[in-house]
C-alpha cells in the first residue's frame, strides 16, 4: 500500500468511529496520524518501528496498525467498523460537506442509509426537521450530491434529461445540415441510464469541431465518446445521411426487441424509414419507449395497440403534500399552482399521524385542514381540492387512523413507509390487508423502492394487483423520478385485471407537481392508455369514482 492509501485508512477509521459515537480522543489520534502519514515521501514499509514512533502523533498502537496495513493490506480495527456500518452509509462519507457528525444525525434520526435515500429526503425537505440543518445546508448538500453522482456510472433519466436536451441543441446548431436525434435507451426513456446517446446523420466530423461540445473526446468505429459540460458521459453515433433511419431503428431497440423483430417475416428487408420497418412486418407503429422486449410484438400481432397516455391527458393532481405535514408550500399555494398549470383538481394527501418524522396529521389537525379545504374550494371554484390522506400501512397491514377518521377522507392512499425490511410473504400479506381496508382507494408506491438506491421490498405483484381488482383499489405509479413505482413492466397485468393506474407526483413542493411528466413517460413504456389512467378523468368523472365506494356520511 502507498503512504496515501495507508493514511486514508486511518482517516476512514476515524470517520467511522465518529459516525458510531466512539471515544473522541482515539478519533483525534487517528485523524492526526492521517495528517502525518500522508505527507511522507519515503515508503512506510522502509521505516523501522523506532523511526515510526519518532513521527509526530504516532504511538505504539498506531505503529502496530501501520504494520498490519503494510504486511496484510488490512487493519483489524477498520474492518470491524466497516462490518457494522451499512455500505450505503459508508458511501455517504464520500460526499463532500457531509461529515461524520452530520451523517450520524441523518442516519440515526431519519434512517437514511444510501445516496438515493438522502437525495429523496432532500427532495422532500426532510432535513429541515433536524437540528442544525437549514435551507442553506440542504441546498449545499443537493449541489454536492449532484457533483458526486456525475462521477458514478448510472443516472436517473430525470438527472440526464436537461443535459441531453442541451447537447442535442448544441450538436444540431454546430452541424445544421445534419439530422440529429436522441437514440438508444435515452430515446426509449429508460428510467435509469448509463449515458446520453445521440445519432447524427453524417460522417464523423473532425474532433476539433466536437471539442467545444464535449470533453475527454475519443473516436472509435464512427462513435464519438466524451463528457458533457456537466460531466455526464455521452456518445454520438455517426452514420451516412441515407442510413439515418435504419441506424436509428437499430440503435433505439433493445437487443431482445430487435432479435424478436428480426424473426418476423420481412423484417430484414430494406426500408427507407422506421415506419417502413414496421410496415414490412404488417405491424402498427411501436413507440420508441415500448421497444424493450418481444412481448410488445406479440401483443401488436394478436390484439393491436391502443394510443398511449400523454401528459396533456392528465386532468388532476393526485398525491401532494403541504406544510400541514412535510411539504415546502402551503395548501393554498399547492392548489393555486395546480390550477395555474391547467389542472382541474388537486387531491391533497398529507402524511398521517404515524409519520412523526414528516409531521403527520393528528386527528385534530385533520379537521383543521378540512375546514381550510372547504374555504379554499369556495374561493377557487370550479377548481376543486379533494380531501385525502397518505395513510401509513402499519406492520400488521392496518391503517393508522380509526374508522371514523378514515371515513372522513374522500381519497385514502395507503402506503408503507416504515419497517421496510420484509420478506416476500410478509410484504405481500401486509399490502393485501391494507388493500382490503374499505376506505383504501389507492395503493401508494407498492414496493417502496428508490431507483439506484433501494430495491424495495419483494412482493408477489400478481396477488397484490388481483387484490386491488377485487376491492376496487387503484394503483399508484409514483411519478417521482426516484421512485417510478409501480414499475412499468407490471402495467400490462394491471390493465388485464381492470385496475386503474394513477400517475401521481407525490409532490412535496409546487415544482414537484411537474414530476407528473416522468410518470407519464414510465406509464407509456408500460402501454398505459388514457382511459385506464385514473387522473385522466375530468373532475366530474373523478368525483363519481370517489363517491362510488365512499361511505355515506351525514357530517364530517
Amino acid at each position: 500500500m502507498s503512504n496515501k492509501e495507508i493514511a486514508r485508512a486511518f482517516q476512514l477509521l476515524g470517520e467511522l468511529m465518529e459516525l458510531h459515537g466512539e471515544n473522541p480522543f482515539k478519533i483525534r489520534s487517528y485523524q492526526n496520524a492521517y495528517l502525518t502519514l500522508r505527507k511522507l515521501d519515503r515508503p512506510l514499509s522502509d521505516f523501522s518501528e523506532e523511526e515510526l514512533e519518532a513521527l509526530p502523533g504516532i504511538g505504539k498502537a498506531i505503529v502496530g496498525k501501520i504494520r498490519e496495513l503494510v504486511l496484510y493490506g488490512k487493519m483489524e480495527a477498520l474492518e470491524k467498523y466497516k462490518a457494522i456500518t451499512p455500505p450505503g452509509v459508508g458511501e455517504l462519507l464520500l460526499v463532500h460537506g457531509l461529515g461524520p457528525k452530520k451523517l450520524r444525525v441523518i442516519w440515526k434520526e431519519l434512517g437514511i442509509e444510501s445516496i438515493g435515500e438522502l437525495e429523496y429526503a432532500l427532495n422532500e425537505n426532510r432535513l429541515l426537521e433536524l437540528k442544525g440543518f437549514g435551507e442553506k445546508t440542504q441546498d449545499e448538500l443537493r449541489r454536492q450530491l449532484a457533483f458526486y453522482q456525475r462521477h458514478n456510472s448510472s443516472f436517473l433519466y430525470a438527472t440526464l434529461e436537461a443535459s441531453a436536451l442541451e447537447l442535442l441543441a448544441a450538436v444540431s446548431a454546430a452541424f445544421p445540415n445534419a439530422r440529429v436525434e436522441w437514440t438508444g435507451p435515452l430515446r426509449r426513456r429508460c428510467p435509469v441510464l448509463n449515458e446520453i446517446s445521440l445519432l447524427i446523420g453524417q460522417a464523423p466530423p473532425p474532433l476539433g469541431e466536437i471539442a467545444p461540445l464535449l470533453t475527454d473526446i475519443a473516436l472509435q468505429d464512427r462513435v464519438i465518446s466524451g463528457k458533457t459540460k456537466d460531466g455526464y458521459p455521452a456518445t454520438i453515433h455517426c452514420c451516412d445521411h441515407s442510413e439515418f433511419q435504419s441506424q436509428q431503428f437499430r440503435l433505439t431497440g433493445s437487443e431482445v426487441f430487435l432479435a424478436s423483430f428480426d424473426q418476423l417475416q420481412g423484417a430484414g428487408d430494406a426500408a427507407p424509414d422506421e415506419a417502413a420497418f414496421f410496415k414490412n412486418t404488417r405491424l402498427p407503429w411501436i413507440e420508441p419507449e415500448r421497444r424493450e422486449d418481444g412481448e410488445i410484438l406479440r401483443r401488436a400481432v394478436v390484439s393491436g395497440l391502443q394510443p398511449l397516455v400523454e401528459e396533456r391527458d392528465i386532468r388532476g393532481v393526485i398525491h401532494a403534500h403541504s406544510t400541514y405535514s412535510d411539504g415546502l408550500h402551503s395548501l393554498s399555494e399547492m392548489a393555486l399552482e395546480a390550477k395555474a398549470l391547467g389542472y382541474e383538481y388537486l387531491v391533497i394527501t398529507d402524511h398521517s399521524k404515524s409519520a412523526f418524522y414528516a409531521n403527520g396529521l393528528s386527528s385534530e389537525r385533520v379537521r383543521v385542514q378540512m375546514e381550510e379545504i372547504d374555504r379554499l374550494n369556495r374561493e377557487l371554484s370550479p377548481f376543486r381540492i379533494f380531501k385525502g390522506i397518505e395513510s401509513d400501512i402499519l406492520s400488521d397491514g392496518s391503517l393508522d387512523y380509526p374508522t371514523e377518521i378514515l371515513d372522513c377522507f374522500e381519497v385514502v392512499i395507503a402506503s408503507i413507509h416504515s419497517n421496510l425490511k420484509m420478506d416476500e410473504e410478509k410484504a405481500t400479506r401486509r399490502l393485501i390487508k391494507a388493500i382490503e381496508q374499505p376506505q383504501t382507494r389507492i395503493l401508494g408506491h407498492p414496493t417502496g423502492r428508490l431507483l439506484l438506491s433501494r430495491p424495495g421490498y419483494p412482493i408477489r405483484h400478481r396477488e397484490v394487483i388481483d387484490a386491488c381488482a377485487a376491492n376496487g383499489v387503484a394503483i399508484e405509479l409514483n411519478a417521482n423520478p426516484y421512485r417510478l413505482d409501480l414499475d412499468y413492466t407490471w402495467i400490462s397485468y394491471a390493465l388485464e385485471k381492470g385496475v386503474p393506474i394513477a400517475i401521481n407526483p407525490d409532490a412535496h413542493s409546487k415544482s414537484g407537481i411537474r414530476d407528473i411528466r416522468f410518470g407519464v413517460l414510465s406509464a407509456r413504456k408500460g402501454g398505459l392508455p388514457a382511459e385506464n389512467c385514473l387522473n385522466a378523468k375530468d373532475q366530474a368523472q373523478f368525483s363519481a369514482w370517489v363517491e362510488a365506494k365512499r361511505p355515506r356520511l351525514t357530517a364530517h
